[in-house]
């Protein structure tokens, strides 16, 4: 457990909240050199940040590696505007991105982890070791996905390997060394389907989230198929391993504190709040950049116009100054009135809603079947990332035969 801040050490991305205590208490506004970059590590001053868009751009992308979409030919999407157009453009895709129409994936979302679950049991009845990752949590919210944007059943083979190369994508931050192995190729072919797809519903509506985009008209303004194309690609890149991960998160989370765990399985109440812990505790998405617009002076240090700033999700939701002296803790019960999970401000997750569903289901259906559920830590495998946290393989425990 080292307590030096280094993105791209392994040690730190196998465990990074030692180094997130030093920087919080230390050096709360920390310079890092090779790439450069400035990090915030306090909630207080990442939640004023994120809520400051004319101070703290998202235009110029949310890593600190230059032009990160600019490489995949992309025109920019919705989460690297700015107010105005920002504005604007939220205000569409939430008309058609109702949460009424997530609500309604509720009981196909159940079906599903009835099937994933039924899959690990017959491994378990096999003498093989379920993956709670690969085989349960990470394949939900594709089929969230493929259902919500309308992609027929028989189209679903093709719709994995997409989903692939942008999660591979977004865990390196659409850094060049990530566009081997085809990952532009597979983006490429999942843009030329949907524009496809748009230009079939736009001709003869269906009753999907790519029909609804397309109809989507606030004060007589649509959105293009740029806008709905660039919609599509930052949920499948930002809402595909972020909710997997969640997912997974929690249940080892609960393997910590059986008590917990056992507490959870008998009410379901209780789910909700969970959730919001275990992504607190440990979100998927531990940082994200903006670049300002003018110097910043926080803590004694200033930071310069034109400079990309980190924002450290992961250490500000384990900071003592908001959540108190248990904030390293697991409490399903907490109360948590404000946290960054999410982000905040014009860029708060406009896909919170139904990461929430997708968790909630899981966790509910997960615990009903199988509440002794866990993992085994010493076999799973991390993603390897300076920007997310998550797994790329997690051996289940618990799981028995049907």
């Amino acid at each position: 457990m080292a307590d030096v801040y280094d993105p791209f050490d392994p040690g730190f991305q196998a465990d990074p909240y030692p180094a997130y205590q030093r920087l919080r208490d230390d050096e709360p506004v920390h310079r890092h050199d090779d790439p450069p970059f400035w990090a915030l590590s306090r909630f207080e001053d990442i939640w004023a940040a994120t809520r400051d868009a004319e101070t703290f751009s998202s235009a110029q992308g949310l890593t600190f590696y230059p032009d990160e979409i600019g490489t995949l030919g992309l025109a920019p999407t919705i989460v690297m505007l700015d107010p105005p157009r920002h504005t604007v453009l939220r205000r569409l895709v939430s008309h058609a991105f109702t949460p009424r129409r997530i609500a309604a994936l509720e009981e196909l979302l159940r079906e599903f982890a009835h099937s994933r679950i039924r899959l690990m049991e017959r491994k378990a009845a096999d003498g093989a070791t379920p993956d709670l990752h690969r085989d349960f949590a990470s394949p939900l919210p594709t089929f969230a996905l493929a259902q919500l944007l309308g992609v027929p059943e028989a189209d679903r083979a093709r719709f994995d390997p997409w989903v692939s190369a942008l999660t591979t994508l977004q865990d390196d931050g659409f850094h060049l060394k990530a566009m081997k192995g085809g990952a532009v190729d597979a983006v490429a072919e999942m843009f030329g389907y949907f524009t496809e797809v748009i230009a079939a519903r736009r001709a003869d509506p269906s009753d999907d989230l790519v029909s609804a985009l397309t109809a989507a008209e606030v004060d007589g303004e649509r959105l293009s198929d740029w806008d709905i194309l660039g919609f599509c690609f930052v949920m499948v890149a930002g809402g595909n391993d972020t909710t997997g991960n969640l997912i997974s998160h929690g249940v080892a989370l609960l393997d910590g504190d059986h008590a917990q765990r056992e507490r959870l399985a008998a009410d379901r109440s209780l789910v909700p709040n969970a959730l919001m812990e275990f992504l607190r505790l440990e979100g998927p998405v531990q940082a994200l950049a903006r670049t300002t617009t003018r110097p910043v002076t926080l803590h004694g240090t200033q930071i310069p116009e034109g400079e990309k700033v980190m924002m450290l999700f992961g250490a500000a939701n384990r900071d003592e100054r908001e959540f108190g002296p248990s904030a390293d803790d697991l409490d399903i019960t907490r109360k948590i009135p404000r946290h960054l999970g999410f982000s905040s401000g014009v860029h708060f997750c406009i896909g919170s809603h139904l990461a929430k569903l997708q968790a909630r289901v899981a966790l509910e259906e997960l615990l009903h079947a199988h509440p002794n559920v866990g993992v085994d830590l010493e076999n799973a495998t991390r993603i390897a990332s300076p920007f997310t946290r998550g797994w790329a393989s997690l051996p289940a425990t618990g799981i028995t035969a049907a």
